[in-house]
C-alpha cells in the first residue's frame, strides 16, 4: 500500500521520525563532494552521508581506517555549501572517538562547528555508549551504526553477513535498545539477516536504516558510487546498479582522447 508523502522543505532528525511513523521509508545516499552533493539533494534524497567510505571511493585505500578527522571535515563542508533540503551525516572516523568520551566530544565539536554538518555517525553498541552520550548532552544529534561495522574491520577479519549466531543476534538487539535509550535519533544496520533487521526495526521507535539489511527497515542507503556503476569490482549481494557510468565514462574519455589525437576536437564551432 502505498503511502501519502509529507513534502519537507528542510529534513531534521524530527522529520525522519516522523517518516516512520507515517510508514514512509526514509531514502539515503553518500556524498563526498560538492557537485555530486547538489544532484543528490536536488533529486529529493532525505540524507546525505558524509561516510568514512571516501576512505575507499575516493582516496583508494583498502579500508575506511586511513581518513582523518580533517579530511573528513574538508569532505563534510563541502557537501554542506551544496544542500538545501537534506540531513547531512557525517561520519566520525577510526580513532577519533574510540578512546575517550571527551576525545569524542572533540571530534564532535569539531565536525559541527567546522563543517556545519546536522548530525554525526557513530559505530559500534555498548562499548561507545559513554562517548554517545557525552556528544548528546552537547546539543550533537547522533545517529548509531550496528551489525557489519567497517571500522572494526581487522577484528572482524571479514566483511561477511554478521549476527547470524544467536549470541551476536541478542548482543546487537540489545545495543540498538540502548542506542535508542541514550537518545541516538536513527540506527544504520549493516549486512545482517533481513528477519533480524526487521524484529529491531519493530522494537524502536527511532529509524533504522538499511544497508543489505532486507526491505523490513524504515530506510536504505547506498553509497552513490556504487549504485551509479561508477565503481565496478564491488559486487555485493544488496547493490543495486542504477546505471552503469564505468562504462560510458571510460567511452566518453576514449573518444574525447580519440578526437584530441585527430585534431577533431575543438572543431571550427568549438573555437573563439
Amino acid at each position: 500500500m502505498s503511502v501519502a508523502k509529507k513534502e519537507y522543505k528542510r529534513v531534521t532528525v524530527k522529520s525522519l521520525v516522523e517518516m516512520k511513523s507515517n510508514g514512509e521509508k526514509i531514502s539515503m545516499l553518500t556524498a563526498y563532494d560538492y557537485t555530486m552533493a547538489k544532484i543528490v539533494d536536488g533529486a529529493g534524497i532525505d540524507v546525505i552521508l558524509v561516510g568514512d567510505s571516501a576512505s575507499n571511493v575516493m582516496a583508494g585505500h583498502e579500508t575506511t581506517l586511513p581518513i582523518t578527522l580533517d579530511q573528513m571535515i574538508y569532505h563534510a563542508s563541502s557537501v554542506i555549501r551544496a544542500i538545501d533540503r537534506a540531513l547531512v551525516v557525517v561520519d566520525l572516523p577510526f580513532g577519533s572517538y574510540q578512546s575517550d568520551p571527551k576525545e569524542a566530544l572533540r571530534s564532535a565539536i569539531r565536525i559541527m562547528k567546522e563543517s556545519g554538518g546536522h548530525a554525526v555517525k557513530m559505530e559500534g553498541g555498548k562499548e561507545v555508549k559513554d562517548s554517545i552520550k557525552r556528544i548528546l548532552h552537547a546539543g550533537i544529534p547522533v545517529m548509531g551504526h550496528l551489525g557489519l561495522t567497517p571500522q572494526s574491520i581487522y577484528k572482524f577479519g571479514t566483511y561477511t553477513v554478521r549476527a547470524k549466531e544467536e549470541q551476536e543476534a541478542k548482543q546487537l538487539k540489545d545495543d540498538a535498545l540502548m542506542l535508542e535509550k541514550a537518545g541516538c535519533f536513527a540506527i544504520v544496520l549493516e549486512k545482517i539477516p533481513a528477519k533480524l533487521a526487521q524484529e529491531v526495526a519493530e522494537s524502536v521507535s527511532i529509524p533504522v536504516i538499511g544497508i543489505g539489511a532486507g526491505n523490513g527497515v524504515d530506510g536504505q542507503v547506498l553509497v552513490t558510487h556504487d549504485m551509479l556503476g561508477m565503481t565496478h569490482e564491488f559486487n555485493p549481494r544488496f547493490l543495486r546498479r542504477y546505471m552503469n557510468l564505468y562504462e560510458e565514462m571510460t567511452t566518453a574519455f576514449t573518444q574525447y582522447g580519440e578526437d584530441v589525437k585527430s585534431g577533431d576536437f575543438p572543431n571550427d564551432e568549438e573555437q573563439y
